[in-house]
């Protein structure tokens, strides 16, 4: 197995400008994640997504929160999103990119002000919305892309460009597809 070299902060900076060049208003889906259980990821051609269990087959419904009182699962986190340009930069190989843990991987700005908390995206049939649950990098996101990675994505000068994603809710459910092109509801 090839040995993984994972980029330093200055490596990863340098990588900031293709980055804040994804397209604001609509983007493509290049890939498609089911997390059945913990640590294992299926890549997926299409999915469902559903109002109640978020992307069908998805371990969200059974994932216990620590930012829910009672510790179930947190329906403002249904759905991880992550921008696919940096991923690409992280992973440096795209075999490498559902280590990163998210559902749907796109070539979109996340960015706060590109899409703000409430901003509505339709993804295939489906119709998704950007909440205000913050999605940060967390030891094992550390562990598979370096510790510079997670300096890079939550560092507080690119807070705002939610460089490790966000977390969505689904409001009408449907089919999202490899290539749908995912375009802001104004």
């Amino acid at each position: 197995m090839e040995e993984v070299k994972h980029l330093s902060l200055q490596e990863l900076e340098a990588g900031l400008e293709e980055i804040r060049r994804s397209p604001s208003d609509a983007g493509a889906v290049e890939l498609i994640v089911r997390r059945p259980r913990m640590d294992e990821r299926e890549v997926l051609t299409e999915a469902r997504l559903d109002r109640t269990s978020g992307l069908v087959g998805d371990m969200w419904p059974t994932r216990k929160s620590t930012r829910t009182p009672d510790g179930s699962p947190h329906p403002d986190m249904q759905l991880n999103l992550m921008n696919s340009r940096v991923i690409a930069l992280l992973a440096q190989d795209r075999e490498r990119w559902a280590l990163a843990g998210d559902q749907i991987y796109i070539d979109l700005d996340l960015s706060a002000d590109n899409l703000p908390t409430g901003m509505r995206l339709q993804i295939g049939s489906a119709i998704i919305e950007v909440t205000s649950q913050p999605h940060t990098g967390c030891d094992k996101f550390a562990a598979r892309f370096g510790l510079d990675a997670l300096r890079f994505v939550n560092g507080p000068e690119r807070k705002p460009y939610r460089l490790r994603g966000i977390n969505a809710r689904v409001v009408e459910p449907g089919v999202v597809k490899i290539g749908d092109v995912a375009r802001k509801i104004v």
